[in-house]
């Protein structure tokens, strides 16, 4: 859907999705992407699916134009940064992310309400493997990301909630 006006209506769950406030499990200060106050670059929504994997719905307001009324991708891969990484801290590991791999499949519209879908693959030692997929609410695949993160260590964690 491209109708600025509805585009809050798109970002409701599926039936049997629970609302999620994943980006309070950082705190308000890593919320780059979700804590756009003016709306103009993106609209979030977090949930648990019935599996209890994390799921975003997104609007990519005009201000994320990269190419002519499509979104840029970097504003993508900071979507897929966020969703990802939060996917881990939702499943009980704090982590910073390591490295994030991206592929784009299709230029994305602007002004569009997206799906980021994620599941956790894996988990060994202080390294946590997340997937994800960027795509329309029908289907349409626009990016795929993989997402090494790696656990903080407690120490890292102490100072954090110290400063945070």
């Amino acid at each position: 859907m491209q109708d600025t006006e509805n585009a809050f209506v798109q970002l409701d769950g599926e039936p049997g999705w629970e609302s999620f406030d994943a980006p309070a499990l950082v705190g308000k200060t890593l919320r780059f992407v979700s804590g756009d106050q003016t709306g103009n670059r993106f609209r979030m929504r977090y949930f648990r699916d019935q599996n209890q994997n994390l799921v975003s719905r997104v609007w990519f307001g005009p201000v994320t134009e990269g190419p002519p009324d499509h979104a840029h991708g970097g504003s993508i891969a900071a979507v897929l940064d966020e969703v990802l990484g939060l996917a881990a801290w939702a499943a009980g590991h704090q982590i910073v992310v390591g490295n994030l791999n991206v592929s784009f499949r299709q230029l994305l519209p602007i002004k569009t309400v997206v799906q980021v879908s994620t599941r956790l693959v894996s988990v060994q030692g202080r390294k946590v493997l997340v997937q994800g997929e960027v795509s329309s609410l029908d289907g349409t695949i626009y990016a795929a990301g993989e997402c090494l993160c790696i656990k903080m260590t407690p120490h890292i964690v102490k100072d954090k909630s110290q400063h945070g």
